[in-house]
């Protein structure tokens, strides 16, 4: 992964999670957090959602990041903007949910009474592909093995 890829990735606190379910999309802003190399993204929901029953249903995924949380005021800049193409991961066991939860926590302490919640469910996404968009027309594609 390119590293001004991965360095967006790790920079961005907000995303757009794009699920489907009966061939209907439906999209979600979403606070998240990724692992060191940008290969997996970290995100909560509680299970009732329409986002998490998607999920459940369909595991492939699309996220949007972009460069708009860090342009400055009054400085117009080129946005860049990264879809990611992934699939849910399930099935985390005890210990890896509670250092997943933390990870959120240390970059999101806003959510601190969300994912105590008991409803509250650790969504793993697993990125498998990347597109990075800067400007109009120049995009850059990259298979994640």
């Amino acid at each position: 992964m390119r590293p001004d890829i991965r360095e967006l990735i790790q920079s961005g606190k907000t995303c757009v999670l794009a699920t489907v379910s009966e061939g209907q999309p439906h999209c979600s802003l979403m606070s998240y957090a990724a692992d060191e190399n940008g290969r997996e993204i970290y995100m909560a929901t509680l299970r009732n959602t329409k986002k998490y029953k998607n999920l459940v249903v369909n595991p492939s995924v699309s996220l949007l990041i972009d460069s708009r949380e860090g342009g400055s005021a009054g400085r117009p800049g080129t946005t860049r903007a990264l879809t990611i193409t992934g699939a849910f991961q399930s099935g985390l066991g005890e210990q890896r949910r509670e250092a997943l939860r933390q990870r959120l926590l240390a970059r999101h302490p806003e959510l601190e009474d969300f994912l105590a919640d008991p409803a509250a469910e650790i969504i793993v996404i697993k990125v498998k592909a990347l597109q990075l968009l800067e400007g109009v027309t120049d995009a850059y594609f990259e298979d994640v093995p």
